[in-house]
């Protein structure tokens, strides 16, 4: 727990920098001043954006400390880490990968692997020790190449990129709505409104409201790209390989499920599809894949 808060608050301290040097450094070089509607929307941009690709660019740092991966290689002295980074390796290769990704296991009981990094060329591939317990080879092979598809396809850039507009839009409109109220509850003097601290809080209201919202989309998304994955995976291996690695990981079900911050990034959720899950059912991608037999 106090790893991952100490990771969060690296993250933030690493945006806030960032953005501190772009708005008061390189910005005033270029004779760009921050003002009014244009330079509001100027800083919720950089803003929204700068977070979210600083999260991408260290994703596979923080990934390998928040789980405590092991990386293994051709040369790990374990026969089935080897083998494990050899399928992969194939895998990568196949999908005409530029490099192979990292690879990688960590100690969780919970069924599940994912695939981070900034680039198709610095990625990385992870699976738990519970998924490599309960599945065949052929299973966890099929599972390689849907988190292979996820990099192969893009996703965590498109993925970044979309919640990078969507924070700015956030931002933006959650201040803009702030200062309308604002100056429908002042007086001609420029006397009541909301305050300074009002103000804070009202933005901060707001904000939660329309990401809930703002929520919706980037999850259709997200199961969009489930399904994606899984074809790509079928492809790579077969349709039936897929299907069957799905059904192991509905049959795990009661197995507690991890929350953090890379639930998005997993091959499987455990949570009731709704407009806002990051997954499709299991029912569904199953369905999807048997059309293709």
């Amino acid at each position: 727990m106090f790893k991952r808060i100490g990771l969060f608050l690296i993250t933030n301290l690493l945006v806030i920098v960032t953005m501190g040097v772009i708005l008061n450094v390189l910005l005033p070089m270029m004779g760009i001043y921050l003002e009014g509607a244009w330079g509001l929307a100027i800083f919720c941009g950089i803003f929204g954006m700068a977070g979210a690709f600083i999260s991408l660019a260290i994703s596979r740092w923080m990934a390998k400390r928040a789980y405590g991966i092991q990386l293994v290689s051709d040369n790990s002295p374990d026969y089935n880490a080897r083998e494990i980074h050899a399928m992969v390796a194939r895998l990568a290769r196949q999908a005409n990968l530029p490099e192979i990704p990292e690879v990688g296991i960590y100690q969780s009981q919970e069924p599940n692997a994912f695939a981070t990094g900034p680039s198709k060329s610095k990625s990385l591939v992870a699976f738990s020790t519970g998924l490599l317990a309960s599945m065949s080879k052929q299973e966890v092979e099929a599972v390689a190449a849907h988190e292979i598809s996820h990099i192969s396809n893009g996703d965590m850039v498109t993925m970044t990129l979309l919640t990078g507009v969507v924070n700015a839009l956030v931002m933006f409109l959650a201040r803009i709505l702030a200062s309308i109220l604002n100056s429908f509850l002042s007086d001609e003097e420029g006397g009541g409104g909301l305050g300074f601290f009002g103000y804070i809080i009202v933005v901060m209201l707001l904000e939660t409201f329309l990401m809930i919202f703002a929520s919706i989309p980037l999850a259709a998304f997200s199961r969009w790209r489930e399904f994606r994955a899984d074809n790509g995976a079928a492809k790579l291996t077969s349709p039936g390989s897929m299907i069957n690695a799905l059904k192991r990981l509905g049959s795990t079900a009661q197995i507690p499920e991890q929350k953090d911050s890379f639930a998005m990034a997993k091959i499987n959720s455990g949570k009731r599809v709704s407009l806002w899950s990051t997954h499709p059912s299991l029912e569904a991608r199953i369905e999807r894949l048997s059309s293709m037999r």
